[in-house]
């Protein structure tokens, strides 16, 4: 019998042991990965390689036949990564997470595969169980995408669909589901606080996706549904984005032409930057479950970014970019980075930032530098009783 939620689920158990063999033997997918591990070799050599990796991986992944099992293995690579890539992960409220209880994580979103990667490190290593992740079908273009995404616990949100009709029908099919995983299933979820990436820094929740919560509960009041989904506002602050400069070229692009077009392709580089690249330090808060009765989206929204943009954690760079920012308020209280950090810190930091910055072209930094300040402007906006802009 074919589920209601077949189309959108994650693989479970009993899928496992047949979505691994079909990897191991997917082309596309070793190609991948040999370039991704032997970078230099790979265009001479894949041929020798990727059959080699392949056998090293059936090897390893053999008798596996569980996610949890699976996630227990990749463990190792996922820690592996955030240990080359940061400087180190601190996270706060984890302790409030209570076994046995499932959560809606709703987060600010900068990266494509590493937003909800911190926070699975995060949850993982207070030893509860990691959630499912709402991940855009735009990003599933290679079926080994989707299977890997699937296979880790991922659901997918149909974006790419155009008819209004169609549109109201995958909405209809994600809320089922995230209530239905939540409320019978007992299994945490993830999912963005907004369709794109936040580029310029600027992390809002859309009402849209609140009203997406109650939709297939239309029939008790708005307020009851969201208390029901344990909502936890999350806000994942990175001290330096590996995506920043491609981020400032497309915001440049837009407001010089009105427009952004991607290339193809252009999706799986940020992927592997945002995997890859330098983070220095990451900060990821849990705000304590929404339990407050709201009337509607409006006001959700606004205590969700409030609890979210309170929560982030400025580095001295967001210091540093405010006060080179032409937009910046001066009627803000905003402190000099020099009374917030040591100097050795802080020379640290103004060192990586100005090579960031010469790395850009000159047109494309004042969108390097918002995407910086953006986040203390709100942050301040908030603590001094102001409204968002």
């Amino acid at each position: 019998m074919m589920g209601e939620f077949d189309a959108i689920r994650p693989y479970d158990d009993a899928e496992v042991p047949a979505v691994l063999a079909r990897l191991l033997s997917d082309k596309a997918f070793l190609a991948t990965l040999t370039k991704f591990r032997f970078p230099r070799l790979a265009r001479s050599f894949g041929w020798f390689l990727q059959p080699a990796l392949a056998r090293k991986l059936r090897k390893e992944f053999a008798g596996i036949d569980s996610v949890a099992t699976l996630q227990d293995k990749i463990e190792f690579y996922v820690d592996h990564t955030i240990e080359r890539a940061t400087d180190g992960v601190t996270y706060a409220g984890v302790e409030q997470l209570k076994s046995g209880t499932a959560y809606l994580f709703l987060a600010n979103h900068r990266d494509i595969v590493m937003d909800p990667a911190f926070v699975n490190y995060a949850v993982y290593h207070a030893g509860l169980p990691t959630p499912r992740i709402a991940i855009g079908d735009n990003l599933l273009q290679k079926p080994f995408v989707s299977d890997l995404m699937r296979l880790n616990k991922s659901f997918i949100v149909h974006r790419s669909i155009s008819g209004r009709r169609e549109k109201m029908a995958a909405y209809q099919l994600l809320s089922a589901y995230i209530n239905h995983s939540i409320t019978r299933d007992g299994q945490s979820i993830w999912i963005a606080q907004a369709e794109g990436r936040a580029k310029d820094g600027d992390d809002r929740t859309e009402s849209a996706i609140l009203k997406m919560f109650h939709m297939s509960r239309k029939d008790e009041p708005f307020g009851d549904v969201i208390r029901s989904l344990n909502l936890i506002p999350v806000s994942i602050s990175y001290e330096y984005d590996p995506c920043d400069q491609a981020k400032a070229r497309e915001l440049y692009i837009r407001a010089s032409t009105g427009g952004y077009a991607k290339t193809p392709g252009e999706d799986d580089i940020s992927i592997a930057l945002g995997i890859t690249g330098y983070k220095g330090r990451v900060h990821v808060n849990f705000a304590p479950p929404v339990t407050e009765q709201f009337e509607d989206t409006k006001q959700l929204a606004a205590e969700i970014d409030r609890q979210i943009l309170t929560g982030y954690r400025l580095f001295p760079v967001h210091y540093l970019a405010w006060a080179q920012w032409s937009e910046a308020d001066p009627q803000l209280q905003v402190p000099q980075a020099s009374e917030l950090f040591g100097a050795e810190e802080l020379e640290k930091a103004r060192n990586e930032w100005e090579t960031r910055l010469a790395g850009c072209p000159p047109e494309h930094r004042p969108y390097m530098i918002q995407q910086y300040a953006t986040p203390v402007r709100n942050q301040y906006r908030l603590k001094a009783g102001l409204a968002l802009p």
